[in-house]
């Protein structure tokens, strides 16, 4: 292209290179928006009376913990309660309350409870010393307790729909970037396979939004807005790499939203779950162990299965199962043998990963141990001893696994001899790369970091942050990371613990996961080798990370429609 064509050529290049990146900003920003606006005031559910002072207590979340902690949602200042006396929880078919293993036990109506029981308007629940009577929620007067995430100041979050249409824009605009490469320039041939992409990518986000809304009746989206736009980067970055890549990239997205809603529907009943945990814990620990008998070594570790030449990840399935076992054995009514279980099946888990090489994936199920953990027992003397563990267990490995000491030796010197040139080679030439991408990048196609060895995957970060700039790249990373705030933020308005713990945890595993892959690429952690959740190429991640969102979908209370008539349907017995 000469004269004038080229002057417009570029000019339509420039702004596509500023308005994308100021684009997803501003897509982030109203997802999360609506997240916060779009909820239900903070008003009762119910109230619970205290006889003894008169006090009146606002019950605001579908499962309260009541006890003598200041932790618990319901705080009692009784010698006589313990500190987790008893958990009361909304249910399909109305309130029941639960003795959380009380020294002196809960009674309703002067009755002492066996195992859950159901409550009605007007009981008696006496714990201790201390009766509280149930009552209507209108009778409360008084303020409630705000939330520090949500507004609830009856302000509506952008629509849904608005959202979608946004995100439209964001791919066409990422799609003609995608064509507009410096090759088209100097060729004047300008290939228009991104658009077939693009627009199979639209089709598919807005057939998901119409199932959803129209067949499911769901009326938030906001996660799956947020996964669509973090797909459609990761698709059109795989492009100018390899079509076969691109085309895995997007079935794989295909088959990731079928599991989301296959883990939505499965997710509608927390106990229904809990009776199938035995059989997924065993499913999970199959794969791991079909992965150790036939996995094929790749890039140093031998978590790859090829099936009809196509090679997957079992251990990005498993990640999914691992947070439906940890959630189902963190719940506080479960039995302490389901705790010694999910420790014995973590420890399986982490061993068969580290036996096969790959310390990345192992580190971030540690992570997620970790963090299981400290949410069932909040002991930090539980946590040390772990972690103690965790590092005598990485001397060994250092000690066995020479190319494990490289990357050790190589932290923080990779632009020394003789790294530079050898083991910090990657991380060194990434640096450089993401340097030279400044603000807005140098445009998709344009990098050279796509040349480097795994930069489709280990180091997808150089590509991200070369080619689209770094205002982009640090909006991707705060997207994802902001998950944990918003997941933490779900746990008091849950209908169950069963959801709030597993969010809170899968959403700590993707901000692992996105912590180790760019620390790793840009020398800040020694590299490990995991995925970008959704930006990486690997089809088995993709689904992995669609499975992740299901999770924080799942706690989300507009998600399942909960009926109100009938909740005391007994009321005047």
């Amino acid at each position: 292209m000469e004269g004038f064509l080229a002057f417009v050529f570029d000019l339509v290049v420039v702004i596509l290179r500023i308005v994308i990146p100021l684009l997803a900003i501003f897509i982030i920003v109203k997802i999360y928006s609506s997240l916060r606006h779009n909820r239900r005031n903070e008003r009762p559910l119910i109230m619970l009376f205290d006889e003894s002072d008169g006090r009146a207590v606002p019950v605001l979340y579908w499962e309260n913990s009541i006890g003598r902690s200041r932790f618990c949602d319901i705080f009692i200042n009784d010698p006589a309660v313990s500190r987790e006396h008893a958990v009361l929880l909304r249910r399909d078919d109305g309130w029941i309350i639960t003795d959380a293993g009380s020294k002196t036990g809960v009674f309703v109506n002067d009755e002492q409870i066996d195992g859950r029981t159901h409550v009605y308007l007007n009981d008696e629940i006496r714990l201790g010393s201390t009766t509280l009577t149930i009552k209507r929620a209108e009778e409360f007067v008084g303020r409630t307790r705000r939330s520090w995430f949500f507004n609830t100041n009856g302000k509506n979050g952008v629509s849904q729909r608005m959202l979608l249409v946004l995100i439209t824009v964001f791919q066409l605009l990422l799609t003609c970037e995608t064509c507009l490469t410096r090759e088209a320039l100097e060729s004047g041939i300008i290939v228009l396979t991104p658009f077939v992409y693009g627009g199979m990518l639209a089709a598919l986000m807005w057939a998901t939004y119409l199932i959803t809304s129209l067949i499911f009746k769901r009326v938030n989206f906001e996660i799956e807005a947020l996964a669509f736009m973090l797909t459609s980067l990761g698709v059109m970055l795989s492009v100018h790499q390899s079509l076969r890549q691109t085309l895995v990239q997007f079935v794989s997205a295909a088959a990731g939203i079928v599991l989301f809603e296959f883990l939505i529907k499965l997710l509608e009943d927390p106990d229904h779950v809990t009776r199938y945990t035995k059989w997924i814990y065993i499913a999970s620990l199959g794969l791991l162990a079909v992965n150790l008998v036939f996995g094929k070594t790749q890039y140093g570790a031998a978590n790859w299965i090829s099936i009809g030449g196509i090679s997957v990840q079992p251990s990005e399935i498993v990640k999914v199962g691992f947070i439906l076992v940890g959630a189902a054995s963190l719940d506080q009514l479960q039995t302490k043998k389901n705790l010694f279980a999910f420790l014995v099946f973590s420890a399986m888990c982490v061993g068969a990963l580290a036996l096969m090489g790959d310390f990345g994936t192992a580190l971030i199920f540690f992570a997620t141990f970790l963090l299981i953990s400290f949410m069932r027992s909040g002991d930090f003397k539980t946590l040390i001893l772990a972690v103690s563990s965790a590092v005598f267990a990485s001397t060994i490995v250092l000690r066995f696994k020479p190319y494990i000491l490289e990357r050790f030796q190589a932290w923080g010197h990779v632009f020394e001899e003789p790294y530079v040139w050898d083991t910090g080679f990657q991380q060194a030439r990434t640096l450089i790369y993401c340097a030279s991408g400044g603000l807005f990048g140098v445009g998709i196609g344009n990098g050279y970091c796509k040349t480097l060895f795994a930069s489709e995957s280990d180091i997808v970060i150089g590509i991200v942050c070369e080619e689209m700039g770094l205002i982009i790249t640090v909006a991707l990373a705060i997207s994802i990371a902001a998950l944990v705030l918003y997941a933490r933020a779900i746990t008091t308005r849950s209908r169950s613990t069963f959801y709030s713990i597993s969010a809170c945890c899968a959403a700590g595993l993707l901000v692992v996961q996105l912590s180790l892959n760019i620390f790793g690429a840009t020398d800040i952690l020694p590299l490990t080798g995991v995925t970008f959740p959704f930006i990486s190429a690997g089809g088995s991640s993709m689904i992995s990370c669609w499975g992740m969102f299901a999770f924080i979908k799942a706690a989300d209370e507009r998600t399942y429609a909960i009926k109100k008539a009938g909740l005391f349907a007994s009321e005047d017995r």
